[in-house]
């Protein structure tokens, strides 16, 4: 009967590189795939659903994009436009604003864009929380 030779301590760091080496590898690659699911940001396109707002307690919080939250300024959260894309963003009756993505969000149940405080005034949505909307691109970086 043959015996079972154990590895030793060098070939089980050299199999424990090569195992971390594929992991990495492995993420590397997934992330690629999540990396084309961003949202067209071609001028022109439309997307609806529900818009909601920060609120005033995160000013001075970190955004996704590294800068600070501020809520008199015209910025949104999107979970997929590049940061830099300029959106109008109107409500079915008229009032409108134009904001510039410069943080993510996990939006769900049908929200599309999480403005800041002065973006929800300019819709006067302060009162509701979310209200319907159609974000329109104008411009992309």
């Amino acid at each position: 009967m043959t015996a079972i030779r154990r590895p030793d301590r060098r070939e089980r760091r050299r199999w424990s590189l090569a195992g971390a080496a594929a992991v990495a590898l492995i993420l590397a690659t997934a992330g690629c795939a999540t990396a084309g699911r961003r949202a067209p940001a071609t001028p022109g396109s439309v997307q609806t659903g529900k818009a909601s707002y920060y609120a005033h307690s995160l000013a001075g919080h970190r955004t996704a994009s590294g800068e600070r939250y501020d809520p008199k300024a015209l910025t949104a959260a999107h979970p997929d436009l590049p940061f830099g894309t300029r959106v109008r963003v109107s409500r079915p009756g008229g009032a409108s604003v134009d904001v510039r993505i410069n943080d993510r969000c996990g939006c769900g149940g049908g929200h599309i864009i999480d403005l800041s405080e002065a973006a929800a005034r300019r819709l006067d949505m302060m009162r509701a929380g979310s209200v319907p909307v159609r974000l329109e691109v104008l411009n992309s970086i």
